[in-house]
C-alpha cells in the first residue's frame, strides 16, 4: 500500500511537470513561431487568453478601454489574443465587416454567448449564416415593418397612457414625494420588449402595464448579457446549467437562474406555435417571426424546437435592449437641454398629429432635426460595445500587415462611434453635428456603426428606426422628462461592457418625473 501511495503521488507529479512543461512550450510558439508572432502587442496577452478573463471578468468589463490603451502603446494594430488582432482605423472597419460578396465567418468562440448557438447571430459559418437569414430578412424589411406601424403605434400609445398617469399622480400628489419618479429606461425597455414579444410570437404582451414597468425584465436582459460573457470564457459552463434543475439554481441565488428561466419562457412559446401549426391552417400563429419559418422551405432541422428557441432568444433580445437604450439617451439628453427639447418639439409639430391624433411614420422620417437627434443617440448608445470578431477565408492586408487568412480580426463600435477625429467631443450630444455635415457634404454616417455593417449588419434596423421615429414624437409632444437624480457620467455614459454597454454599477437608471406639455 505504501509503495502504491508513492507511485500515485509521483504520478500527480509528473502530470503537473508535463502540464507546466507544456503550457511553457505553447506560450515560446506563441511568442516565437506563431502566425500572429510578429504583430505588436504584449507579451503576455500573446501568451494566454487569461489576459482577456482578467479585464472582462475580474474588471467586470474593462477590456474595450484596455485595448484604447494597447493601441496607444503599441499603434494601430495590436495582437490583443494569441489568436486574435484588433484595429482600431474606422476606414478599415468594412474590410471586416464585409458584404456578402466577400466570405467572412464569425469567430468560433463568441457563438456561445448567450447560450443560444442555434441562431443567426450565432452561426459561425458564412454560408449557413445567409441562408438562415434569408429566412428571416422578410419579415424585417422596410416594407414589412411600414405595414406594422399601426401596431407599433397601439403600444406608443399604450406608453403614453402610463406617462400620462405618472404625469396626474405628480399634479394631484398621488405619487411620492413631489410627484412619481419614473424609470424611463425600463419604461423604454418595456415597450420595445412588448413589440417585439408581439411580432415574434404573435401574442399580446402588457409589460407597460406592470407598476414598475417591469423592472425585473431590464435586469434580466442585463444579467443575461452579463452570463454571455462568461459562457463565452468558459463554454463547458452551459451544458452543465442546463442540466442542474430550475429550483436549485434559484435556491443557489446563481445567476444564471435568470438565463434558464428567460429560456423556459421562450421555449414554452415556440412549442406553443409549432402545436399550432400542427393542428392546421386556422390554427396558425400568421403574421408572427416563427410561424414564417415555420411556413418556409428550409431542412426541418431548421424548424427544430431546439433551434428556433435560439434563435427566438436573441430576436427577442437584441430587439429590445439597444433600441431602448437609445430612446433613453435621447430622452434624457433633450430634457437636459430645453433649448434642443423644444426645437424638436417644433419640428414635430409640422409632421402632425394628424385628425385622430396619430403621428405618421413617413412624415416623421423627413424632419432633419428628428433624424439627427436619433442618429446621435444610436452613435453615442453604440449597439453592441464589444467587439464581434470576422474570420476572413482570404489574406488581409492592413498597411503593411499581411493578415493569415483564419485569423480573427475585430473593430469595436463603441470606440468607431467615440473617435474624436470623426466625432469631437463624442461624448456631448450633439445632434447639430449631423446638420452639419450634410450640409458640407461629408458622408458622416459612414461612421456611425451601431447596427453594424456588411453581411451581418442588424436584422432589425427597420423596425429600430420606425421604433425611434413613432415613440420620440408621441413623447416629445406630449411630456417632458424632467431628469431626476440623474447625471450623465453616472447613469448615461457607457461605463462597462456587457456585450451591451452599461452605466456604472452605482447607477440607479435614467430617472425622472413626468409632466404633461402645457401644465405646470
Amino acid at each position: 500500500m505504501g509503495i502504491l501511495d508513492i507511485s500515485n503521488k509521483e504520478l500527480v507529479a509528473y502530470g503537473i511537470v508535463a502540464i507546466l512543461l507544456y503550457s511553457a512550450a505553447l506560450a515560446v510558439y506563441r511568442v516565437t513561431l506563431h502566425p500572429l508572432a510578429k504583430f505588436p502587442g504584449p507579451r503576455l496577452a500573446a501568451t494566454t487568453e487569461w489576459y482577456e478573463f482578467y479585464h472582462d471578468i475580474v474588471r467586470q468589463g474593462k477590456f474595450i478601454w484596455h485595448i484604447q490603451k494597447l493601441h496607444d502603446q503599441y499603434g494601430p494594430i495590436v495582437r490583443i489574443m494569441p489568436n486574435e488582432l484588433h484595429i482600431r482605423d474606422p476606414d478599415y472597419y468594412d474590410e471586416i465587416y464585409a458584404p456578402s460578396s466577400k466570405k467572412r465567418d464569425k469567430s468560433a468562440a463568441w457563438v456561445t454567448l448567450g447560450g443560444s448557438t442555434g441562431s443567426v447571430f450565432a452561426t459561425a459559418d458564412h454560408n449557413l449564416h445567409r441562408q438562415r437569414r434569408a429566412v428571416l430578412n422578410p419579415f424585417f424589411s422596410k416594407k414589412s415593418i411600414a405595414d406594422k406601424e399601426v401596431q407599433i403605434r397601439e403600444k406608443v400609445e399604450h406608453l403614453c397612457r402610463r406617462l400620462t398617469a405618472a404625469a396626474t399622480a405628480a399634479v394631484t400628489g398621488e405619487g411620492e414625494g413631489e410627484g412619481e419618479v419614473v424609470r424611463v429606461d425600463v419604461a423604454f425597455t418595456e415597450l420595445t420588449m412588448d413589440i417585439i414579444t408581439d411580432f415574434a410570437f404573435g401574442e399580446r404582451t402588457t409589460l407597460l402595464d406592470e407598476p414598475d414597468f417591469g423592472l425585473v425584465w431590464k435586469e434580466s436582459l442585463i444579467k443575461l448579457s452579463a452570463n454571455g460573457v462568461i459562457l463565452r470564457q468558459f463554454p463547458w459552463i452551459w451544458p452543465v446549467l442546463k442540466r442542474i434543475p430550475l429550483w436549485l439554481l434559484q435556491l443557489l441565488r446563481s445567476p444564471a437562474a435568470g438565463l434558464v428561466v428567460w429560456q423556459h419562457l421562450v421555449r414554452a412559446r415556440i412549442e406553443n406555435i409549432i402545436a399550432l401549426n400542427r393542428e392546421g391552417a386556422d390554427k396558425k400563429v400568421e403574421g408572427s417571426i416563427f410561424q414564417t419559418v415555420l411556413d418556409s422551405d428550409v431542412p426541418p432541422e431548421e424548424k427544430s424546437l431546439d433551434r428556433l428557441q435560439d434563435e427566438a432568444q436573441i430576436v427577442v433580445g437584441a430587439g429590445t435592449e439597444t433600441t431602448a437604450k437609445s430612446l433613453s439617451f435621447i430622452a434624457f439628453y433633450l430634457n437636459e437641454d430645453p433649448a434642443k427639447l423644444q426645437r424638436a418639439r417644433d419640428e414635430i409639430k409640422t409632421a402632425g398629429p394628424e385628425l385622430d391624433g396619430s403621428f405618421s411614420l413617413a412624415k416623421l422620417e423627413k424632419l432633419p432635426y428628428l433624424t439627427a437627434c436619433i442618429m446621435e443617440g444610436l452613435r453615442m448608445m453604440s449597439g453592441v460595445t464589444g467587439r464581434l470578431p470576422r474570420v476572413a477565408h482570404e489574406t488581409l492586408h492592413y498597411q503593411d500587415w499581411a493578415i493569415p487568412a483564419g485569423t480573427p480580426v475585430s473593430q469595436m463600435n463603441w470606440v468607431v462611434n467615440n473617435d474624436p477625429n470623426i466625432f469631437p467631443q463624442p461624448l456631448e450630444f450633439r445632434p447639430d453635428r449631423w446638420i452639419e455635415a450634410e450640409r458640407a457634404g461629408i458622408r458622416l454616417d459612414r461612421y456611425m456603426v451601431s447596427f453594424m455593417r456588411g453581411s451581418r449588419s442588424c436584422l432589425g434596423i427597420n423596425l429600430a428606426w420606425a421604433e425611434l421615429y413613432l415613440a420620440l414624437a408621441y413623447v416629445i409632444a406630449r411630456f417632458d422628462l424632467v431628469p431626476y437624480d440623474t447625471v450623465a457620467e453616472r447613469d448615461v455614459h457607457i461605463d462597462r461592457d456587457l456585450f451591451v454597454g452599461v452605466p456604472k454599477p452605482e447607477s440607479k437608471g435614467i430617472r425622472a418625473t413626468v409632466v404633461l406639455v402645457g401644465k405646470d
